[in-house]
């Protein structure tokens, strides 16, 4: 919970907020009081929040964070992924059932998460696959069944399959994945989950004692020439910046 508001606060909307209430602070004071530098200090802390949310919300600025997360893993093929006994796919991508309205699973942005680990079981990769992710919301099925379903029409075997569906964030999907491995001898996971998410979720499962092979997936960020249009403000490259944020907090957090 205190991670969450923090990674909240920091992010460029939050940090923004922050600061223009700095500022309406300040400017209040030097109307009631007649202090002269309040009003200076006032417009400093109102063009700071301006000038760092135009920052994060340029698509250069969030390209460039999220990529140093993302390479961290770095771009591999599935023939370069070492085979292990059993390959772990984080949710985060999927949401579960909820009849009537919802009858089968919705696919998210992170959904290539799915796709990545049918391609890695299919490629000989590892035997079983473990899906861990737990209810979103109240009325749904779990993150890890609804991941089922479609493994399952990807043509991975029920067999092949097994569910960890009561995690709720990376920390206990790390604990509870570990905890369920341990009772099959297994110390050795092929980790599936999105580039951004991957060195915090790299992190968390190897606190957990277990050795990870990463898998990223889902890169959101591709190498483009400069533009002067990538220095305007992008609503999707801001909420780009505020997602590394929050994985820059929680990864610090882990430690």
């Amino acid at each position: 919970m205190i991670a969450k508001l923090v990674a909240a606060l920091v992010s460029p909307l939050g940090t923004a907020w922050l600061l223009g209430l700095l500022a309406l602070g300040l400017a209040a004071g030097a109307r009631r009081w007649g202090w002269r530098r309040g009003g200076t200090a006032a417009g400093w802390a109102g063009l700071a929040a301006v000038g760092w949310l135009w920052l994060w919300a340029t698509p250069l600025a969030s390209d460039a964070l999220r990529g140093a997360l993302e390479n961290q893993s770095g771009p591999r093929t599935v023939a370069a992924v070492a085979p292990a006994p059993v390959l772990v796919v984080l949710g985060g991508g999927v949401q579960g059932a909820s009849p009537p309205q919802r009858p089968h699973p919705n696919l998210g942005a992170a959904a290539d998460r799915v796709w990545h680990a049918a391609r890695l079981y299919h490629a000989g990769k590892a035997p079983k696959v473990l899906l861990s992710g737990g209810v979103l919301g109240a009325g749904d099925g779990s993150e890890a069944e609804a991941m089922q379903t479609l493994l399952l029409d990807l043509g991975v075997p029920a067999s092949a399959l097994l569910l960890e569906g009561g995690s709720h964030n990376t920390g206990t999907n790390a604990a509870l994945s570990a905890r369920l491995l341990a009772a099959q001898n297994i110390d050795t996971v092929i980790l599936v989950t999105s580039a951004l998410h991957m060195p915090r979720a790299r992190q968390a499962f190897e606190r957990a004692g277990l050795t990870v092979i990463p898998a990223p997936t889902d890169f959101e960020v591709i190498p483009r020439p400069f533009s002067a249009l990538r220095l305007l403000p992008d609503t999707e490259a801001l909420d780009g910046s505020a997602r590394a944020f929050k994985e820059i907090v929680g990864r610090l957090a882990g430690r």
